[in-house]
């Protein structure tokens, strides 16, 4: 990993931009939408951030930068073309302790921007490291189609509905199995009121929503895009992922849910751990090697409902 992916938080932090440039205005464009509290240097301006400037949504200074510049803020953005400048910036922010992003100059930055879907307050960032921005975008370009436009409405809702949820259901499981079961309702994916969410979240509460415990079978070979789309869904419903080789698994691993707990097992101590799991309530998904599958498991996973999923 090159990058660690965060999301910071800038509202009303101050926040300082070194330049005045279009390549300033995509940033300040963005900062805004993140409700930072923006200083601008720079001895001249495009006329959308003197418009910006003229309706004090950014404060400017009509000058040159100086190391004294620097003082009091939580990030420093430079989107000037002079590599010296930058050098030069990013060694005095890194002496003060301050963050640094210059444009287009992946040797002096602290942190980089990513290629960004914004359904707030649902965002997805993609990047590549700077490796290859075409193929980010190209990324972005099919994630578009397939995120709903109505996810804001969905998240917005949902939190809302947080502490309700509490006074019904006592644990973090339950109320994770009431999403899961809310969110893949037809009526909710479809949804563009909040009306709509209500009566369906309503319906859904006053079911008889008792966890139980649920078993797979998704038998791994070597090529993790021969999973099912099924397999996916079901590797990113469970609880508890039980593997028997970590070396040779270890992608199929990673596409089950990141909070998911994992347990490597031997094939012979399998469906003893699996049964002591479903008497609990958990979702166990368990990776075998293709063509591994025992009959005993193979049983065991239909005398609980579940199924076997192969390896196309």
């Amino acid at each position: 990993m090159d990058y660690f992916p965060v999301f910071t938080q800038l509202h009303n932090k101050p926040v300082l931009v070194i330049g005045g440039g279009e390549v300033a205005c995509r940033k300040v464009d963005l900062l805004l939408r993140a409700g930072a509290a923006i200083t601008l240097i720079s001895p001249r301006l495009h006329p959308a951030l003197q418009k910006l400037a003229s309706q004090q949504k950014l404060r400017w200074l009509a000058e040159s930068y100086q190391p004294g510049s620097l003082g009091g803020y939580y990030q420093v953005w430079t989107t000037t073309d002079d590599r010296e400048l930058n050098k030069r910036i990013f060694r005095d922010a890194q002496q003060k302790k301050i963050w640094v992003n210059a444009v287009d100059d992946p040797a002096h930055c602290d942190f980089i921007t990513p290629s960004m879907i914004d359904r707030s307050p649902i965002q997805v960032a993609i990047s590549s490291g700077g490796a290859s921005p075409v193929l980010v975008r190209y990324l972005r370009e099919k994630l578009e189609t397939q995120l709903a436009q109505n996810l804001s409405l969905l998240a917005d809702f949902a939190g809302r509905q947080r502490n309700r949820l509490k006074q019904h259901y006592d644990t973090v499981d339950k109320r994770r199995h009431f999403w899961e079961q809310f969110f893949r309702l037809p009526q909710v994916e479809n949804a563009q009121s909040a009306e709509v969410l209500e009566a369906a979240f309503v319906q859904l509460l006053a079911q008889d929503n008792q966890a139980t415990g649920t078993i797979c079978v998704v038998e791994t070979g070597t090529d993790v895009e021969m999973l099912t789309l099924k397999a996916l869904r079901l590797m990113q419903q469970a609880e508890m992922v039980l593997y028997t080789d970590e070396e040779s698994q270890a992608g199929f691993i990673d596409l089950c849910r990141r909070d998911a707990d994992r347990e490597a097992c031997s094939m012979e101590s399998l469906l003893e751990k699996a049964e002591a799991l479903l008497s609990q309530a958990v979702r166990v998904c368990i990776l075998v090697k293709k063509g591994s599958t025992s009959a005993p498991l193979s049983a065991f996973c239909q005398q609980h409902d579940g199924e076997v999923l192969p390896s196309l």
